[in-house]
């Protein structure tokens, strides 16, 4: 048996380098020469004179293809690695390649009766990858004779094994009962935007479970938003095997992004560094028209890059790539420091609760804002809760917001006063302890909050609940977060939830103010950021605890 490992952990150095991302040659080579030779031969029917994929493609091209091909043990039959994903910048010849990695897999294939698949998430995807296929064959003489061609069902199919290879659109065809053994699926971040991607994903993939012989093959360029759903948990997943974080000899990442550095210091800005995520780079990727569309980019608003960088640098999206950005997203990420609620309260010699929260079609936010007894400095720790009818009215959001509830930050409930008694048993422990300055909320979202409060003995008539001021009002706690994540004073847990909370803030100012509100309408929430900065508006005034009666015996005794 081989020996390998699928982690690449110097992969920063290697992509720099412009060196391969694959750390291993291909397991059996004898099977990957066989594939390729089927690979390089098919032709190129959008390029001038329909030239190979042998005279035309990158070496890094070749290394993928064997390593997919190379890993099929032709003892035993089973696939050794089943699972690839390829994340690369846009105009990669992604597409393209896909559809000739799956016509080298009908033409070798061994099983008769099999269904290949090409899974898409549009029907204009599909045509990306069919397209090509079908002029792959039609543009070669052996393999019109070999292949059928139907292009109104997207389907290709072999003569003489009776074997196909179909294209199908999820957002059209049916996925339910597919019994495919090797599977491509194309543009992974268009599924992680929807609720039902994984459950779809898992049915399209059931049938490797009876054929060892079988792989999936996951393409993507980087998502138009931050990565959420099954993109997001593919991707976090690949990099962590990639660095070396989990063993997982069986899925291999191949991902060109640029390294932590070079985005620190946006060097992706530079042309001389276009190469680092464009593999093809002068082949089917021009580095005149990316300068140029650079360019532009850099001319107009700030707010129309993000895409761009996405698509073709292949730059997550995050949370500081709008020119009305508030600018302590800036420093967020400098600022986390992992830590429950439990050691917030442990650390705090006084605490703040900011609460701020809409109707059924929100969520509520909650921020417990301590002050250390030690450094002085403000530790946030962070909540949200949402009612189960938010994930229907707002799908696009739905499969984010299963990602902070998978993540711990998120609660999501179907119980009308769920959020509201899980608030106040909080508040409740942090007055148990004596910690408690006061709870701090916006006052159009008092009601129901001030009665619940009111059974553990916190009133607005003990000074214990405060309206927060709200709109313009607000801008001296915005000023005062910002000031204190910049000089290092303010710290957080971390959460995504929060990470994407800050980032959907837009700062709208005025001639002598200004005020926090959403980038966009409807599905930009907002609200646990809104609660930290409620919490602000009382911490930045030094309060003192008031002391619970039971605690102060407590200590006396």
């Amino acid at each position: 048996m081989p020996v390998w490992s699928t982690a690449c952990p110097d992969w920063e150095r290697r992509i720099v380098n412009r060196e391969g991302l694959i750390p291993f040659a291909p397991l059996f080579q004898s099977e990957a020469d066989y594939a390729l030779g089927v690979f390089k031969s098919l032709r190129v029917p959008d390029l001038p004179g329909k030239p190979t994929f042998g005279e035309v493609s990158a070496p890094w091209v070749f290394e993928f293809v064997s390593a997919i091909f190379g890993a099929n043990d032709p003892e035993t039959g089973n696939q050794l690695i089943s699972e690839f994903f390829l994340c690369i910048s846009k105009k990669n010849t992604k597409s393209t390649i896909a559809a000739a990695i799956m016509l080298t897999a009908l033409i070798i294939g061994w099983r008769e009766d099999e269904e290949l698949l090409i899974l898409a998430p549009t029907v204009e995807v599909a045509g990306n990858s069919y397209k090509p296929a079908a002029a792959m064959v039609r543009a070669d003489e052996e393999l019109a004779d070999l292949l059928h061609v139907q292009d109104h069902v997207r389907t290709i199919t072999h003569r003489v094994t009776k074997s196909s290879l179909k294209v199908v659109a999820a957002d059209t065809d049916t996925v339910g009962g597919k019994k495919s053994g090797r599977i491509l699926i194309d543009e992974l971040w268009i599924f992680g935007k929807r609720p039902s991607a994984d459950a779809m994903l898992r049915e399209a993939t059931g049938g490797l479970v009876s054929r060892p012989e079988g792989f999936v093959i996951y393409l993507t360029t980087q998502a138009d938003a931050p990565p959420a759903g099954v993109f997001k948990d593919k991707l976090d997943y690949a990099r962590d095997v990639r660095d070396g974080r989990i063993e997982d000899k069986r899925f291999l990442p191949v991902i060109y992004e640029y390294p932590q550095k070079m985005l620190d210091r946006e060097a992706y800005l530079e042309p001389a560094n276009f190469y680092v995520t464009n593999p093809n780079m002068g082949r089917s990727v021009s580095q005149d028209w990316l300068e140029r569309e650079m360019g532009k980019e850099l001319a107009k608003d700030a707010s129309t890059r993000a895409t761009f960088f996405a698509k073709h640098l292949n730059v997550e999206i995050g949370m500081n790539l709008r020119a009305n950005r508030w600018p302590g997203a800036d420093f967020w990420a400098r600022r986390e420091r992992p830590m429950d609620l439990g050691e917030v309260l442990d650390r705090s010699e006084v605490v703040v609760v900011g609460v701020d929260g809409g109707g059924l079609d929100d969520l509520f936010g909650l921020a417990v804002l301590g002050r250390d007894r030690e450094t002085k400095d403000w530790l946030a720790w962070c909540h949200a809760w949402c009612h189960d009818g938010v994930l229907d009215r707002r799908r696009a959001i739905a499969p984010r917001l299963r990602d902070f509830e998978r993540e711990g930050s998120l609660t999501i409930v179907d119980d009308e006063l769920a959020d509201i008694s899980a608030i106040v048993e909080i508040v409740g422990e942090v007055k148990a302890r004596g910690l408690l300055a006061a709870v701090a909320a916006d006052p159009a979202g008092l009601g129901e909050l001030i009665d619940a409060l009111a059974a553990i003995g916190v009133t607005p008539e003990d000074g214990q609940v405060i309206g927060a001021p709200q709109g313009y009002a607000m801008m001296n706690a915005i000023k005062t977060a910002e000031r204190k994540l910049a000089n290092g004073t303010l710290w957080h847990d971390g959460s995504a939830l929060m990470a994407w909370a800050v980032g959907n803030i837009k700062i709208e100012p005025t001639a002598t103010a200004i005020r926090a509100t959403k980038a966009n309408a409807g599905d930009a929430k907002i609200d646990p950021a809104m609660a930290l900065f409620d919490a602000v508006t009382v911490m930045s005034r030094n309060p003192e605890a008031q002391k619970a009666p039971e605690y102060q015996m407590l200590v006396i005794g």
